[in-house]
């Protein structure tokens, strides 16, 4: 996420009533505040089903610099050219004016969690009673050698939504028939384990639906097997022969270095020069303010207590989607979404004394290979055996109808257009 001088000024212009309590809070507290850090699928449906099933009992307040949120999930299908930039960009009007929700436009910069209090950008602090951290994933960007934050400008990641997103569709673009286009796949865990891979197909589309057949796209993959990897494979085969080729560790023997001014990949095996496209996609981590207030452990990730989505390292404080460990579920919108239910649930029982029912998440992961061919993989999950464990799971078939296959499409955009209802509006 970022923030630029407008959105930093209009997020101070919000916060000057601070002075008035001395700095240590933003607004007069005569009811449990609940701060929630993070507007993505995680944070954004916590605060809204915390303020509207409390109906006004708790004080909700949104931490989140943006005006609005463009989705990761689904800026595949931009690549692809399915959707344009509004499409999967939603603003958080309706949580303020529906629901009540205080949005306020800064960087949250720490968590005093002794004083439980959250440390804003401007330096105002303000109180909680309950935290639910929903920072996303930051880039370990000296996992790929010769990367760096300066370098993502030529050889963008796009594992953030928004500015990234539009880059890499232009340097799409730009690629002639016959040039190659290389992708650096991340290492495990990481955010929504297929989404390298239908990357891959959507590229593969935008190039083959502009008659840049010749082009071929090589991923250069850390991981021995990845996320539906029979039905991605089928598929390429199937719909873009000749043009993609994926190598495992054994087909690269590691990156050795990216050049970003030669825009060249070197491997243990040989180097590839893109002639416009390197998407370099690292290892990742938690949001860096969960690391820096001490909830993540050795893996770069927040251990929770399945039950409640809450830290094992405080139990003031709950952890949402990518940057939690969530046993069998992956790192995905809806596994974010389902999350912040529960912890929205226990939290209101606990402040209110609202009924609550045990934890129950759910996800799926739609893939668009084609319009006409996507797939899932999915389940149920319930805390057991001290995580979060999947209790029954599903997958396509390699041998599914085309008629089928069409039909899933039309689900996965419903999904998109349901659960982003679900959030923001």
């Amino acid at each position: 996420m970022g923030t630029d001088r407008r959105d930093f000024l209009i997020g101070v212009g919000a916060l000057t009533a601070s002075t008035a309590f001395g700095g240590r809070a933003l607004y007069a507290q005569a009811k449990p505040r609940v701060v929630v850090i993070g507007g993505g699928p995680g944070g954004a449906t916590a605060a809204k089903y915390l303020a509207k099933d409390s109906q006004g009992a708790i004080e909700v307040v949104l931490v989140e610099p943006k005006e609005a949120f463009t989705t990761c999930f689904h800026s595949n299908l931009y690549l692809g050219g399915f959707k344009n930039i509004a499409d999967i960009t939603h603003r958080y009007d309706a949580l303020v004016s529906s629901y009540g929700i205080r949005h306020i436009r800064q960087w949250a910069n720490a968590v005093d969690r002794d004083k439980r209090e959250v440390v804003l950008a401007d330096g105002s602090r303000i109180s909680y009673d309950r935290l639910v951290l929903s920072p996303g994933i930051d880039l370990r960007y000296d996992s790929v050698p010769g990367w760096s934050k300066a370098a993502e400008e030529a050889m963008p990641h796009a594992w953030q939504a928004g500015p990234q997103t539009e880059l890499l569709k232009r340097q799409l673009d730009a690629v002639p028939d016959g040039g190659l286009v290389v992708m650096i796949a991340p290492p495990n865990p990481f955010r929504c384990p297929p989404g390298p891979y239908e990357r891959v197909s959507m590229m593969a589309h935008a190039l083959k639906s502009s008659g840049r057949k010749r082009a071929k796209i090589i991923v250069i993959d850390p991981k021995e097997t990845f996320s539906k990897q029979p039905l991605f494979q089928q598929g390429w085969e199937r719909h873009y022969p000749g043009m993609i080729e994926w190598l495992g560790p054994k087909g690269h023997e590691g990156v050795k270095s990216v050049d970003p001014g030669m825009m060249t990949v070197t491997t243990g095996l040989g180097s590839y020069k893109a002639c416009a496209l390197v998407n370099v996609i690292p290892a990742q981590r938690a949001g860096r303010i969960a690391v820096e207030a001490g909830l993540t452990n050795a893996s770069g990730y927040c251990p929770i207590h399945p039950e409640t989505m809450k830290s094992v390292n405080d139990p003031n404080i709950a952890i949402l989607g990518d940057a939690s460990i969530a046993g069998d579920m992956p790192k995905s919108a809806f596994s974010a979404n389902s999350q912040a239910k529960v912890a929205a649930m226990v939290i209101r029982g606990e402040l209110t004394g609202a009924r609550t029912f045990p934890a129950r998440y759910t996800n799926t992961c739609w893939s668009m290979i084609t319009p006409e061919d996507t797939v899932k993989v999915g389940g149920r999950y319930e805390p057991k055996l001290d995580k979060i464990t999947a209790v029954e799971t599903f997958i396509s078939k390699t041998d599914e109808s085309a008629e089928y296959r069409k039909s899933v499409q039309a689900e996965n955009l419903g999904w998109y257009a349901g659960i982003t209802a679900d959030i923001f509006s």
